[in-house]
């Protein structure tokens, strides 16, 4: 679920340390050490915010935000086998991963109004041509559609 509201990796996710998190208002930020050394700030809303926190109990600043059994970070192994069993149980077929809920945060993101340039910062994007792959045509919409029409 994380890696959806966030938009991150995988190994962005599994890195996250307390003092990554930071409260920003009614919501919070994180601050993200993504691929290529890029660092990143991502928003997060009031409700996934608090939800995050409530996994602090008495974890201290460097400590991992999801942490293993061992009690270190979670490895992307075990990400990926805890999407896979949620999927499982939520009877989602097909081939769910953390990357497909990267790709649905953008996806999804940009059919609720996300200006393309806004995603690509979120997700770490070196152009908005990678973005853009995100763009997906409708078979209920087309671009003929918002062109005046004969009648008006």
């Amino acid at each position: 679920m994380y890696p959806y509201f966030a938009g991150l990796r995988v190994s962005e996710l599994c890195g996250l340390k307390w003092r990554d998190l930071k409260a920003r208002g009614d919501g919070g930020q994180i601050t993200v050490f993504g691929k290529g050394d890029k660092t990143r700030t991502v928003l997060l809303g009031a409700g996934i915010w608090r939800e995050i926190n409530s996994l602090k109990g008495y974890a201290k600043h460097d400590d991992p935000v999801f942490v293993s059994g061992k009690g270190g970070h979670l490895c992307r192994s075990m990400v990926f086998h805890i999407v896979k069993n949620a999927a499982t149980r939520a009877e989602i077929e097909g081939n769910v991963s953390p990357h497909w809920l990267r790709h649905s945060h953008a996806s999804h993101s940009l059919d609720r109004g996300a200006p393309i340039h806004l995603l690509q910062k979120t997700l770490g994007h070196s152009s908005v041509a990678i973005t853009e792959m995100y763009l997906h045509a409708r078979p209920t919409d087309s671009s003929g559609l918002y062109l005046p029409d004969d009648d008006e």
